[in-house]
């Protein structure tokens, strides 16, 4: 299923059910074949958007320095990773695409339209 959110202020942001409802829950908003982000609700949506960012990139920090920490650890104690080996959870947090990659057009089309003073809509 796919979302496409619109507002007379910008073009269309597509996005695929799983992000969009991702996207709808932060800000606050039941998923839905349709609804609207009101003017008056942008601030805020906005606000909910960059702290969920802001924290996935704490996190995201976080775990890096303990992977590091931990890696100094094993290095200290010896420990030498044989050629080749890999760390899955790097791995498979270097191919996720963070939250703020998928924000960011929303983030866009949400300050053009409060500049503009256009609600934005959306359907499914």
């Amino acid at each position: 299923m796919i979302y496409e959110f619109r507002s007379r202020a910008t073009g269309s942001v597509v996005m695929t059910a799983k992000i969009a409802e991702r996207m709808l829950g932060i800000i606050g908003k039941p998923a839905g074949p349709q609804g609207i982000i009101t003017v008056a609700q942008l601030p805020d949506a906005l606000e909910h958007l960059r702290a969920a960012i802001a924290d996935e990139r704490r996190a995201r920090d976080e775990a890096r320095q303990a992977s590091r920490e931990a890696s100094r650890t094993a290095t200290d104690a010896g420990h030498r990773p044989a050629s080749g080996d890999h760390d899955e959870d790097d791995t498979a947090r270097g191919d996720a695409i963070p939250l703020e990659s998928r924000a960011l057009p929303l983030i866009e089309m949400f300050e053009r339209s409060l500049a503009a003073k256009r609600d934005i809509t959306w359907g499914v």
